[in-house]
């Protein structure tokens, strides 16, 4: 087969400049470092050129070991070794037993994938993990998610999510499917555990703690709608934990269906390269299966629910050249990130199954690409196919780079890497809490050593030695008691008080992994119960803020009204009505508070003195300094910063903690609205003290009292949150909603028309989407723009068919406009005391 185009030019002319060029060696792979060669210089030149390369790689016994032993993804750069390699001025650093993977361990962990499911609402992730358990064998029957037989999906465990036919948390499961590797054509037996994901921004928590343990992940897209809004997110959410994934475009058989759109999607808007691994035989309603590009074999779906699989090497006459166009794009877009594939896209050659499932695989373990699967869930379709893939292309445990922060050392130490090795010390960390019939249930991921029932095991953050009295695989809502676990394995225990995000080891260890990142909420309500408190509203926001970082409360000093926090309306409903189902406790709530902020805007010196006496010992301190605004650091995340320049002891160092106290306790309540106050950084450069009467509450008191004073000085403005909406409603209605956006002050970023149905993108202050739901509603005429089919996973909770649906995503803060902060202080100033006025 003859290869042309300007993806080849562009091969040869990248493979004529990698010949002279030595860093472009892939030294990962050979098993020695960049900075090996460069000492080495010019006497290993002559190692860049590709034919020595291929010749050197298959001198690659001791780096596979290498490879096994550290865990690290196959296909990582060369640049990512040489950051992991310790530097060397840590050479005194404490020797750690190394812990290699036994033969049970690597033969074990080589047929274990822990998967997650993941998209933008009514995508069809639970219709997906729905057929997985069927075909797989954990379930005798298929329930759909909005079912009419009211038993609904089997991983929607919670009355309301069946209610809504929307997921409101991740539930885990496991199974076992025996896969039939493209490479070799052989079958073999997989253990695979599965979370599936809320699809709702609302709930984007959830999706963030468990991309935060899982090895590999299915990103389902619709083929209609193609990459959406929350999509974009849980990309964001896969890239931040390097999390590796192919992709499923669902609903091939809806009308309207273009899978070669969404692929273009993925490749301009989430920015990975991909290339479809199948091609569809049939299309809408007459979709009868695929063509794998990879075997090149036609697979059918036959039987009552699709679960007899039937393979041809006849390729139909409709889709031939298609697919002969496919498997050479999937080539093209492979050679352009693995380098065998390169060599044999310049030399003209053809790769064989084994290769090109091989580059596949290397491609998607090292983040650089992405497979794409056809089918449709809903109608039993190309569903083995994709499982196939998950444990063809997917990476194991073994393959996951997993580093812990060792507490015994200082906070700048390299981090420690973890090995999946059965005999290593205890490392697992909680990543979600939930209240079952018999306590707390915490859900673990083990990375490191076993656990066993009766273990006693250690909690990283207080050092409390606790028993692990059960211990459970959970399929659902339901459980499964095991004697013990291994790592690269998903359990839950009971009985044990700890955080979402705790470490928890064998004591031999003071290991601590990084938690996930929690964003903050965006949108507030005021709560009181009807009628009398009791014991259980405090019982239920205690339990629910301990199973979700992302819903705060707080009691309002002025008003002394209970206020919770979350990341929308959706969320704050949805846990008012299970406070009323699972806790008997009805409430009543305020109209929403969007979450402003204030800010300052330039810089303002401050001089302060605090006195004050009252006979016998008073009070004195003087501080001098400034304020200035501060961007948000990307590394750890803060816009506020305090920093301390006082030089000769004119505040003594005792002092200092109590300044910076004060600096951010200034910053809860700014003096325009009352609402915390952000990017700001305080700079303290000198002061005085007195020897009897200066003190920590001194300083404290002088550090608030300058900031206040400067705090006008600094042209401070008020902030609120401004939401990436998209609305996809019928395509007659396009000028009457992008009207209605425009009436809320929004900026239309992008808009897409496709044949019955259109997609407007805009960035919306929150305050001006209040009633959007109910506008949009009659701006569209009530017209359904589809049913919302049983394959949902997410979808608005409030109607079958409806006219538009939209989604809200948090993206940043910005000044209001001057009306309204007007409005905002002279309402701040009302509920102040006279004296403060």
């Amino acid at each position: 087969m003859a290869w042309a185009g300007p993806a080849r030019q562009n091969l040869v002319n990248n493979f004529e400049v990698d010949n002279v060029n030595h860093d472009h060696l892939n030294t990962y792979e050979v098993g020695i470092s960049v900075e090996v060669i460069m000492r080495l210089g010019p006497h290993l030149s002559q190692l860049c050129c590709r034919s020595q390369h291929r010749a050197l790689l298959s001198f690659n016994p001791l780096s596979r070991h290498f490879l096994k032993v550290t865990g690290q993804r196959s296909a990582s750069s060369a640049a990512a070794l040489a950051e992991k390699t310790p530097p060397s001025e840590d050479v005194d650093a404490p020797q750690r037993p190394a812990y290699d993977l036994s033969d049970k361990d690597v033969e074990r962990l080589r047929f274990q994938r822990n998967i997650g499911v993941s998209a933008h609402i009514d995508s069809g992730k639970t219709t997906l993990t729905e057929r997985i358990l069927y075909y797989t064998g954990r379930i005798r029957d298929i329930h759909e998610v909005r079912g009419r037989d009211n038993v609904g999906a089997k991983m929607d465990s919670m009355e309301l999510e069946r209610e809504k036919g929307i997921t409101i948390q991740s539930a885990a499961t496991f199974c076992d499917w025996v896969a039939k590797m493209p490479a070799t054509g052989e079958q073999e037996k997989y253990a695979v555990n599965i979370i599936d994901t809320p699809g709702h921004v609302d709930f984007t928590i959830e999706v963030e703690r468990a991309l935060r343990v899982l090895d590999g992940a299915i990103l389902v897209l619709c083929a209609v709608a193609g990459v959406q809004s929350q999509t974009t997110t849980v990309d964001r959410q896969m890239r931040r934990y390097n999390v590796p994934r192919i992709s499923f475009i669902n609903k091939m058989d809806r009308p309207g269906a273009n899978p070669w759109r969404v692929i273009n999607q993925i490749r301009t808007k989430l920015r990975i390269p991909a290339a479809a691994v199948q091609v569809p035989i049939g299309v809408e309603d007459n979709l009868r299966g695929v063509v794998d590009l990879v075997r090149w074999k036609a697979i059918y779906n036959e039987g009552e629910k699709g679960n007899v699989v039937v393979e041809s090497d006849e390729i139909p006459a409709e889709v031939l050249q298609l697919a002969k166009e496919k498997r050479r794009e999937l080539v093209e877009q492979l050679a352009e990130v693995d380098d065998e594939i390169g060599e044999l896209l310049i030399m003209d050659e053809d790769p064989t199954t084994t290769q090109l499932a091989h580059a596949i695989r290397r491609a998607t373990v090292g983040l650089k690409f992405s497979p794409v699967f056809l089918g449709s869930a809903i109608k039993n379709t190309a569903v083995q196919p994709l499982l196939d893939g998950v444990c063809a292309y997917l990476p194991t445990p073994s393959e996951s780079e997993v580093t812990a922060h060792d507490t015994s050392l200082p906070h700048g130490a390299p981090q420690v890497p973890l090995v999946p090795a059965s005999t290593a010390p205890l490392v697992a960390l909680a990543f979600k809490l939930e209240e079952g019939r018999f306590g707390q249930l915490t859900y673990m991921r083990v990375y490191q050593g076993t656990m066993k029932k009766g273990q006693f095991i250690y909690h990283a953050r207080t050092g409390k030695r606790v028993k692990v009295p059960r211990l459970v695989r959970m399929h659902s809502n339901e459980m499964e008691d095991i004697e013990e676990i291994g790592p690269g394995e998903i359990c839950a225990i009971f009985g044990v008080d700890c955080a979402s995000g705790d470490t928890f080891t064998d004591g031999s260890t003071s290991y601590s992994m990084t938690s996930m990142f929690v964003p903050e909420p965006v949108i507030s309500l005021a709560l009181k119960p009807k009628g009398t408190e009791t014991p259980n509203f405090s019982r239920a926001l205690n339990r629910f803020q301990k199973e979700d970082p992302t819903f705060r409360v707080h009691i309002d000093k002025e008003s002394k009204e209970t206020i919770i926090s979350g990341m929308g309306e959706l969320h704050l409903e949805i846990y008012v009505e299970r406070m009323r189902r699972e806790y008997n406790t009805e409430c009543t709530t305020g109209k929403p508070r969007v979450a402003f902020r204030e800010t300052i805007t330039q810089r303002a010196e401050f001089s302060y003195t605090h006195k004050k006496q009252t006979g016998g010992a008073g009070q004195y301190a003087r501080v001098i300094g400034h304020v200035e605004p501060m961007e948000m650091d990307e590394e750890t995340g803060k816009d506020i910063a305090f920093e301390n320049l006082v030089m000769g002891g004119n505040i003594p160092s005792n002092f200092i903690p109590a300044c910076e106290k004060g600096f951010y306790e200034a910053l809860e309540k700014g003096s325009l609205s009352g609402n915390p106050i952000t990017g700001c950084r305080l700079v303290l450069k000198d002061g005085a003290f007195h020897a009897v009467d200066s003190s920590e509450l001194a300083f404290r008191l002088a550090v608030i009292g300058a900031y206040r004073e400067a705090y006008s000085k600094t042209r401070p403005v008020i902030l609120e949150p401004i939401m990436t909406v998209e609305v996809v409603a019928p395509a007659e209605f396009q000028s009457a909603v992008i009207g209605g956006l425009n009436q809320r002050r929004g900026t239309i970023v992008d808009s897409e028309v496709r044949e019955d149905e259109f997609t407007a993108i805009a960035e919306v202050a929150l305050n001006d989407m209040f009633g959007y739901s109910s506008q949009l509603r009659g701006a569209t005429q009530g017209k359904g723009m589809f049913p919302v089919s049983s394959s949902s996973s997410g979808s608005l909770p409030v109607v079958f068919t409806f006219p538009g649906e939209f989604s809200m995503e948090y993206k940043h803060h910005m000044p209001v406009l001057p009306q309204l902060q007007k409005e905002l202080e002279d309402a701040y100033k009302k509920t102040l005391p006279q004296s403060k006025k």
